[in-house]
């Protein structure tokens, strides 16, 4: 089969390798239709994530057809379709049943493990360990350029975004990076009741997006000289009540402490390469709250009901599509976000 294959920092392949085959009974092999890039395989490529090993295959989101399914495996047959959750979870083990299933401890103590322990979905097929339990049915009704957002980017800025972020009714959240996963925040940040939902980002028309179609009540151009003070603005003058960070470098959580209020709360969603500078001594007198993480992936169902219904703005994530053998292609593009334009990138195999 053809997949892309990371060779080390800056260097990635479509090439032939090897089929997965069924390694555990509670595997099942997976022909991946529909695939995606996500800014962690940006982080990867930069050498961000030195777990990642030279010759393993990228990705960890998709949607596709079983065609082969292991000798324990209850909930699945072969020709059913599902979507892979990026994190993988045994079910049994001490984390998987607190629902922390980020750290399922059978592969490598993380529930992340597609793209970074194991090989992932940026290919025709994938193996998919513990398909019992790390997998989604596709709603009727739901298409795979919608379904595969529950794949990753929307759990990932609703649990570590909005609800681990504590945002409640009448809350003013700001959202520093209206990036896929900045956007995928602000559009399940309403579940949870936010009067006032700020998108905070350089890119005037990424900004534009998250007021026209994710959720977001208002908009700051983060380049701007009075930025703070026009967040402040939005609020009592003393803060919003939940700052999010959602780019992954140091200037972006500055940001979030610089106009969170006392008693307030900043999550971090970002995945960061670098270290970042807490400054205590400054900020252990306002009662800050700070709260960070891998998405466990335990609220997919819900948001498939919403989105199901209607109810969550996903189709207009995806702005481009792409057929799967043009990924290197398709790399480019996402990696110049903001130039092309370009949220979510669709691979589709033929």
């Amino acid at each position: 089969m053809k997949a892309l294959v990371y060779h080390g920092p800056g260097e990635k392949a479509w090439e032939e390798v090897p089929n997965p085959t069924i390694q555990d009974p509670t595997d099942v092999i997976i022909r991946v239709e529909t695939t995606t890039i996500c800014g962690t395989d940006l982080h990867i490529m930069k050498g961000d994530v030195p777990a990642v090993e030279k010759g393993r295959i990228l990705g960890h989101e998709g949607v596709g057809t079983i065609t082969e399914v292991g000798s324990a495996v209850t909930n699945w047959k072969v020709g059913e379709r599902a979507i892979i959750s990026c994190v993988t979870a045994c079910g049994t083990c001490q984390y998987c049943r607190q629902n922390l299933t980020s750290h399922c401890q059978t592969v490598g103590g993380v529930g992340w493990i597609f793209g970074h322990l194991i090989d992932g979905t940026q290919a025709e097929y994938v193996r998919v360990p513990f398909a019992d339990t790390s997998l989604y049915k596709i709603p009727e009704g739901v298409t795979d350029e919608a379904g595969i957002m529950v794949s990753d980017i929307y759990p990932t800025g609703y649990e570590i975004g909005v609800r681990d972020g504590g945002v409640k009714p009448g809350d003013v959240v700001a959202v520093v990076g209206a990036g896929p996963v900045g956007l995928a925040v602000m559009a399940t940040a309403g579940l949870h009741g936010a009067s006032r939902i700020v998108a905070v980002d350089l890119d005037d028309s990424r900004l534009e997006a998250a007021k026209k179609d994710f959720g977001a009540t208002h908009s700051v151009n983060s380049g701007d000289a009075d930025w703070k003070e026009q967040v402040l603005a939005l609020t009592d003058g003393l803060g919003v009540d939940v700052a999010i960070e959602a780019v992954g470098i140091p200037a972006t959580f500055d940001a979030c402490m610089a106009i969170v209020r006392p008693g307030g709360q900043v999550a971090n969603v970002g995945v960061h390469g670098t270290p970042v500078e807490l400054k205590l001594n400054e900020a252990w007198i306002q009662n800050i709250r700070l709260s960070m993480g891998l998405v466990n992936n335990v609220t997919g169902e819900m948001l498939l009901k919403m989105i199901a219904e209607g109810k969550m703005p996903v189709e207009k994530m995806a702005t481009h599509a792409m057929k799967l053998d043009e990924i290197m292609e398709a790399y480019e593009v996402f990696g110049q976000a903001a130039k092309n334009k370009a949220l979510k990138v669709i691979l589709k195999a033929e």
